[in-house]
Formats: C-alpha cells, sequence, structure tokens
C-alpha cells in the first residue's frame, strides 16, 4: 500500500478523485434536498388549495351532510371547536399527522324544529346557505400518513381554521400525498449511486493518463540521471522535453548542474594533477640533497636544500588557499580596513614601486586574503616590469579600484583569462624559481570573486599590464 501511494501519479490520482467525489456528494445532497423541499412545497400547496375549497363551502353555510368528500387521494378531515371529528372522507379507515386520529365522523346534534316539516328544514338550509363564514389566512403544514380503501400512503396535511355562524369553528385538514416526491427522490438517489461511481472511475482514468503523460519526462529525467550516476560520465545530459513548463526547466536546470558539476570535476582532476607535478620537483630536489649531504656532507648544499623547502612550503600554503576558497569559505562579515593603507604597507620595501593613494578607502573582508591578493599582484608586476611598478587606489562610485601597473611587455589579448587559470605560465622558458608555480593570479581572482568584486587585466598606459581589483565599498 505504502508503494502503491509513493508515486506522484498515485497521489495525484487520489486527490483528484477524492476532490470530485466530495463535489458530487456534495451537489448530490444539495439537489436532493432542493428537489425534496420543492416537491414538498407542491403537496403543501395543492392540500392547502383542498383545504380551503372545504372551507369556503363551510363559511357559505354548507352542512356536514352536505360537504363532498369522496376523493380517494386526499384525505379530508373536519374536526369542531372540541376536537370531534364532524366529516372525513369516506373509506378512510387510518390516519396520523392531524389533530385527530379519528375516521368515523361523530354524529351530528339534530337542528331542533317548529313542527313545520320537510318544507321548513328546507327553508333553514337555503337561509344557512346565504350566511358567510371568516375564513383564517395562516395555514399550518405537517407532515403524517393515511390509509385509504386499503391504500396506504405518506401525505403533506395543510390545516385551515374556519369560523362558521351554525357551526361554530371548524378545523380542516386535508392532505396531498408526498408518492410523487418520493419517487422522484428515490429514481434521483438512485441515478446517483450508479453514476456517480462510474463518473469517479472516469476521472481517476483520466488523471491517471494525463499525469502518466506529465510525469513521463521526469520519468526520462530520472533514469538518465541514475544512467550518470552508475557510469560517472558527466559529460551525459537529460532529455529536454520540448514544452515550456517546469519540467523542461527542470531538465535545463539540471543540465547547468551537470555542467557546472562536470567543470568541477574536471578542475579537481587537473588540480591535482598539476599539484602532484609541481610538487614533486622541489621534492625531489630537496630528496637529492640531503641523500648528497648523507653521503657527502661536504658537498651539502644548505642554501640550496633552504631555498627548496621555502618554495615547498609557499606551494603548499597556495594549495591550502585555494582549497579552502573551492570549499567556499567566505571573509568573514562585519571586518573593514582602508584599501589604500593596505596597499601602502605592501608596497613598502619594493625597490622601484610607486603607490598613488591620495584617500582612504574603505572595504569589507578578510585583510589577510587581500594582503594576498596585493602581494601577488605585486610579485607578478615586478617580476614582468623593466624599472617601475604603478600601485592606485582609488573610489569609483560604490566600488574600490586597486590597479597595479607595469611598463614591461603586457599581456597579449588572447591570454588575458587565460593567465588567471591555475599553473599557467606564459613564459615557459623561464626557470620554475623565477615563475612560481602558476598559481599566483588564480588565488588573487578566486579572493576577489568570494569578496564580491573583480579581477582583469588590460594594457597600462606605460604600455605593459595593469591589473585592476574592484571590490565593492561597505
Amino acid at each position: 500500500m505504502k508503494r502503491l501511494f509513493g508515486s506522484v501519479r498515485s497521489r495525484a490520482t487520489l486527490a483528484a478523485t477524492l476532490v470530485v467525489a466530495v463535489a458530487l456528494v456534495a451537489a448530490g445532497t444539495a439537489v436532493l434536498l432542493s428537489l425534496r423541499s420543492n416537491l414538498i412545497d407542491q403537496a403543501g400547496t395543492a392540500a392547502d388549495r383542498s383545504a380551503r375549497t372545504v372551507a369556503t363551502h363551510l363559511a357559505g353555510g354548507k352542512t356536514y351532510e352536505h360537504l363532498s368528500l369522496d376523493d380517494d387521494d386526499q384525505p379530508v378531515q373536519v374536526v369542531d371547536e372540541r376536537g370531534r371529528l364532524v366529516a372525513a372522507t369516506e373509506d378512510l379507515e387510518r390516519i396520523s399527522g392531524t389533530g385527530t386520529d379519528a375516521v368515523r365522523p361523530h354524529a351530528p346534534t339534530p337542528t331542533p324544529t317548529d313542527g313545520s316539516g320537510d318544507e321548513d328544514a328546507d327553508d333553514a338550509h337555503d337561509d344557512a346557505s346565504l350566511e358567510a363564514g371568516k375564513i383564517e389566512e395562516k395555514t399550518v403544514f405537517t407532515d403524517g400518513s393515511a390509509t385509504i380503501d386499503q391504500h396506504s400512503a405518506d401525505y403533506r396535511f395543510a390545516a385551515v381554521r374556519v369560523e362558521t355562524e351554525k357551526q361554530g369553528t371548524l378545523t380542516v385538514y386535508a392532505g396531498a400525498p408526498l408518492s410523487a416526491e418520493q419517487s422522484a427522490v428515490r429514481t434521483a438517489l438512485t441515478v446517483m449511486l450508479i453514476g456517480f461511481p462510474l463518473l469517479l472511475a472516469v476521472v481517476a482514468v483520466v488523471t491517471w493518463l494525463v499525469t502518466r503523460r506529465a510525469l513521463h519526462p521526469v520519468e526520462g529525467i530520472r533514469s538518465e540521471m541514475a544512467a550518470i550516476t552508475a557510469s560517472e560520465d558527466l559529460a551525459r545530459r537529460v532529455p529536454v522535453p520540448d514544452t515550456h513548463d517546469e519540467v523542461a526547466r527542470l531538465a535545463r536546470t539540471t543540465n547547468e548542474t551537470l555542467a557546472a558539476l562536470e567543470t568541477s570535476v574536471e578542475r579537481q582532476r587537473r588540480f591535482v594533477a598539476d599539484a602532484s607535478h609541481e610538487l614533486r620537483s622541489p621534492i625531489a630536489s630537496l630528496r637529492t640533497q640531503l641523500e648528497v649531504g648523507a653521503a657527502h656532507p661536504e658537498l651539502l648544499d644548505v642554501a640550496g636544500a633552504v631555498e627548496d623547502t621555502v618554495r615547498l612550503q609557499r606551494l603548499a600554503t597556495d594549495l591550502l588557499l585555494l582549497a579552502r576558497l573551492d570549499a567556499g569559505e567566505r571573509p568573514a562579515a562585519g571586518s573593514r580596513l582602508d584599501l589604500a593603507a593596505l596597499a601602502r604597507e605592501e608596497a613598502e620595501g619594493r625597490t622601484g614601486v610607486r603607490v598613488e593613494a591620495p584617500e582612504a578607502v574603505p572595504v569589507a573582508g578578510s585583510r589577510g586574503q587581500l594582503e594576498r591578493v596585493l602581494t601577488n599582484l605585486l610579485d607578478n608586476a615586478r617580476r614582468h616590469a623593466r624599472s617601475t611598478v604603478t600601485v592606485t587606489v582609488r573610489r569609483e562610485g560604490e566600488w574600490a579600484v586597486a590597479g597595479v601597473a607595469d611598463d614591461g611587455d603586457g599581456v597579449p589579448d588572447g591570454d588575458r583569462e587565460r593567465i588567471f587559470e591555475r599553473f599557467v605560465r606564459l613564459d615557459d622558458a623561464r626557470s620554475r624559481d623565477d615563475g612560481g608555480a602558476g598559481l599566483g593570479l588564480a588565488i588573487a581572482r578566486d579572493v576577489a570573486v568570494r569578496h564580491g568584486g573583480t579581477l582583469t587585466v588590460r594594457k597600462a598606459p606605460e604600455g605593459g599590464a595593469l591589473f585592476e581589483l574592484r571590490l565593492p565599498v561597505p
């Protein structure tokens, strides 16, 4: 069960089916209640009409025995003010829900006569029919049942009061059958019980197919990612569907992530290979000198061994800093310093270096890392300068700008980005001792980027190279 509903397709199908089911139940309930209410109101209207017809006859002066109450479908009762049944529908066998459950009228009290005979009785009847009574506007409705000529049914009863001159206050109960309402409700309920499951099945199947089609590209992405993981081939890419929806954006983002990961892994491999190569030379040189010194102490080159050790230490420090930068290390927030003062400190004691920093320029970041940037730029410029290195520090809007220019040969246009790659040395003929390992500019750019800035190179006014460091002003 857990596995069955563990997929997005299953959960979407279940959710859609449940939502439609709740909506159908709510709508079906509302329809049934509305239908039942309307049909009951219609039955009440029919019962009220029948009761008022009888009440009109009574108000017009008709006596009980002259009422026509022989409708087999509508039971009628006439009750006097003492609660006695004085008239009822013929063949009425049982009734409930009215003022009385009696079905046989109470014998009427004989009308006093003065011996004038039938002619006088007819005259009295004619006089009574001219008398007018009063019918109340209010109708009271109740529900009940009745049996007429051995046929039982439920009814909607209407009770109407009428005041007469000779017979007093009477209450007329008339019923209208609820069979139409019950039949309609049963039919509608049957249709719903049969139709709703079929409709829910259609919704579930359609949702399953639609979600399957919508998620098919996602399955393609997943399977390709699984294949990439198994093969460890980061050059592969996931298929991008020919749509403009979230799945297509997911595929494009996944490919961008794979490309960045491939670049990072390739960079890491190249870094390890270059680091191994760079470390091999000073270690081999140092080992050779120590082995020679062990065999022939008088031939030990102590100065050369110390130089190789220092070089090895610097290389190890550079590699450690690069590893920390690659791990995402960022400068501590809130640390502020003066870039102009820092440039003057780094240039102090260096021959041929001129600093132009007329005012303080604040920046935020790691003092040690920014010192390392300026040191690397000054070392690089001094290595290639003919005579002079110029350092300028200024503020341009929201940026602090430090420029290091030399009067050397400059950097060719095609190499202005390549020199920031690790272990890259443009002058392959120069010695490793003079040229370094090719990590200085790479470290300088990585530190600038970690501080939210940039490091670029262009042609200096003196004709050499101008390295420009830009950092945001806090």
